[in-house]
């Protein structure tokens, strides 16, 4: 009997092949996107020297009063506010969205808008 692909390792394979198309350089590093069951995490990456540049979760004590989930698109607009912040604080403008092979929907878009509406542009 065959085993089915699940869910996880079929995004990773979208991840990998959009990979090849999305690289993040010092001008424009790489806004990645991971989400799991209960939290959702941003990072902002320069692929050049595979150095993190600004990082925010669901888990981060700045949100952690704020949110009451991890796992909702309040959390996940939460998340795209404090890492658009982060990068700007870090002289980072204009960035190469990752959606990490999720379809640009619910908790994923949710970022991508706070983040666009807090100041990065992608």
């Amino acid at each position: 009997m065959l085993n089915k692909p699940v869910r996880n390792e079929i995004r990773k394979r979208r991840h990998y092949r959009a990979r090849f198309k999305i690289n993040g350089t010092s001008e424009r590093p790489r806004l990645n996107v991971f989400r799991s069951e209960k939290n959702i995490y941003a990072q902002v990456i320069n692929d050049e020297t595979g150095k993190t540049l600004a990082a925010a979760s669901s888990l981060d004590k700045e949100l952690k009063d704020k949110i009451s989930c991890g796992s909702n698109k309040d959390a996940a607009k939460a998340v795209g506010e404090l890492v658009a912040k982060k990068a700007l604080e870090a002289g980072i403008k204009k960035v190469v969205f990752d959606r990490g092979g999720y379809i640009y929907h619910g908790r994923v878009k949710e970022l991508a808008e706070a983040a666009r509406q807090a100041g990065l542009e992608f």
